[in-house]
């Protein structure tokens, strides 16, 4: 039955994909994030239905005469270059052939950030993406907060088997960088019974990342409740519910979930955290040898460790979106990757700024300290997984950009420059 629901749904929005390929954006991202088809147990489950949507999308941009232009912000630039360096750091990669097969997967990704700055180009479009995002995602942590409430919180969540965030831990890191993105929701909702349900669905995705028992959320959700704390328009009743809330969740969790964080403190004694830290001098090793272009995607194998680790039997995969670019794209990729995670950070706080005292654009500065909130979470929360290539971040960066245009375009960012132009 499942089967034939999502398939009903995809294929009987296609048409409307055709019309208006900006909907092609909110279809190609719910079924990349939701992946509603692994809930299914049939001929859907392996479909390809997200091959068909970006197929039909990009059919739709080609012909329709949809508004189809870059946003004006530096921010394209800088991803375009880190784009071009991973091509160019698999051309002359370790192993050329198998880095190719990684880097088209990390195409295809990056080919939905570039369909994003094309067709999501005004208030409306980018307020509708931010909707599919927090709730593709939310779905989980709405799910598993309620099944962490029913458990006592004995169990870990887990995310779509088969996706990016399948992990607990990767889906705990996913639900962090959507949190703000429900609180923008909050904030800008006119009806009141829809703030509350998303207050509701806050509360529980918290719960969700709770009871993933990651140590790494552990810490970036810190940060994220910091930074929530320091963006937030009414700071002192923020900060004591946010005490009352963290005090009666600690009441709430099992011995077994502290008995797993006090092995932040003495990471010496845990093997995972020995075989990261392992995994971490591998990396740098192996860009000391390949400074510029590292080894390319994948490098992270057995083989290679047999080389460059300090304990060549402890193999163990990046753990660390920082370690992983440094491994796979050297000193310059890494370098690229962290300007472009500055620069947006840089300008979300530029949007910020220049909003304030402007009541008719509000929306634009809770939007935008929101995203630096994400941001933050997953700056700490990455430095102990690795997604470095994984595309909700990449959407956080392009929601950047697409703001920066339209307060631009409002003479709100300074003067106007000519906005960079694309047709398709």
């Amino acid at each position: 039955m499942r089967d034939i629901v999502i398939t009903l749904i995809v294929f009987g929005l296609l048409p409307m994909v055709l019309m208006r390929p900006s909907i092609g954006v909110y279809l190609w991202s719910w079924l990349g994030y939701m992946n509603p088809h692994r809930l299914s147990w049939g001929f859907a489950y392996s479909f390809p239905f997200v091959q068909v949507v970006a197929i039909v999308t990009l059919v739709s941009m080609i012909f329709s005469k949809e508004p189809k232009k870059l946003p004006n912000s530096p921010l394209v630039v800088l991803w375009a270059l880190f784009v071009l360096w991973m091509c160019i750091a698999t051309a002359a990669a370790i192993d050329p052939g198998h880095s190719v097969t990684e880097l088209t997967r990390a195409l295809k990704i990056q080919m939905m950030i570039l369909v994003t700055f094309l067709l999501i180009n005004d208030r409306e479009k980018l307020h509708t993406l931010v909707w599919v995002l927090a709730l593709s995602i939310g779905f989980f942590g709405i799910k598993g907060g309620f099944f962490t409430i029913a458990t006592g919180g004995s169990f870990r969540v887990w995310g779509p088997p088969g996706s990016f965030i399948e992990g607990n831990n990767e889906l705990a890191l996913a639900l962090i960088i959507v949190l703000p993105l429900f609180r923008y929701l909050q904030l800008t909702s006119d009806n009141k019974w829809v703030r509350r349900g998303l207050v509701l669905a806050m509360l529980l995705c918290t719960a969700s990342i709770v009871a993933s028992y990651s140590r790494g959320a552990f810490l970036a959700g810190g940060v994220m409740a910091f930074m929530f704390w320091l963006k937030s328009r009414h700071k002192f009743a923020i900060g004591v519910v946010g005490v009352m809330i963290v005090g009666a969740v600690l009441m709430f969790l099992p011995q077994q979930w502290f008995d797993r964080m006090s092995t932040i403190e003495n990471f010496e004694e845990d093997r995972s955290a020995m075989g990261r830290i392992n995994a971490w001098h591998f990396a740098f090793n192996l860009a000391k040898d390949r400074p510029l272009t590292g080894g390319g995607f994948d490098t992270f194998t057995p083989e290679l460790f047999r080389k460059y680790a300090p304990d060549p039997t402890a193999f163990h995969d990046a753990h660390s979106i920082y370690f992983e670019i440094l491994a796979e794209q050297g000193f310059v990729g890494l370098g690229l990757f962290l300007i472009m995670w500055f620069a947006t950070y840089r300008v979300a706080g530029n949007i910020v700024r220049q909003c304030k005292g402007r009541d008719d654009l509000t929306w634009a500065r809770d939007l935008a300290a929101m995203l630096q909130v994400s941001m933050a979470g997953y700056a700490v929360g990455g430095a102990f997984l690795g997604l470095a290539y994984f595309d909700l971040p990449y959407h956080i960066m392009a929601m950047v950009a697409v703001l920066h245009h339209l307060m631009k375009e409002k003479g709100v960012m300074g003067p106007q420059t000519p906005p960079l132009r694309g047709r398709v």
